[in-house]
């Protein structure tokens, strides 16, 4: 499986100043080190460092299924989640809330579960033996923000 961050051209348009997905500018905030992770380096942004708040929505245009949300971001450019395995921010909530969609963007009924951080991987896998399952969003279990994507590791 591949954690992906945020798409990174949303990520450094918003940062130079760019609409979010409300088409306002992103709030300036300081981090006080819990429950602000980042989209982008999927850590939790730092204690006393500066972040950015702001609605985001994971899709490529506006549907039906194509939740928005609010989401942080450190301020300062942070490298991109690259790295094997669940991220960071995955290892802070003692739950997750799994849904996974088709290649169209859509929800798949049936697959929505609140999913122990142990359960993670191995929910997530049973998901990728369906066909129809083209990825697989991770969001908080508690407020239903989008953390991360999940992809198949081709």
């Amino acid at each position: 499986m591949r954690y992906t961050p945020y798409e990174q051209a949303f990520v450094d348009a918003v940062r130079a100043g760019g609409p979010d997905a409300n088409g306002q500018p992103a709030e300036h905030a300081i981090s006080d080190g819990h429950g602000k992770p980042c989209r982008c380096c999927l850590a939790q942004v730092p204690d006393g460092a500066a972040m950015l708040v702001l609605a985001a929505r994971p899709f490529p245009e506006p549907q039906p299924y194509a939740e928005l949300g609010p989401i942080f971001l450190c301020a300062k450019a942070c490298a991109p989640y690259e790295d094997a395995g669940a991220p960071p921010i995955l290892k802070s909530s003692p739950d997750y809330l799994l849904k996974a969609y088709s290649s169209d963007n859509r929800i798949i009924y049936g697959t929505g579960q609140i999913t122990t951080c142990t359960q993670l991987e191995s929910y997530a896998a049973t998901l990728f033996d369906r066909a129809d399952v083209a990825y697989i969003d991770v969001r908080s279990s508690r407020n239903n923000c989008f953390l991360t994507r999940i992809y198949r590791d081709d």
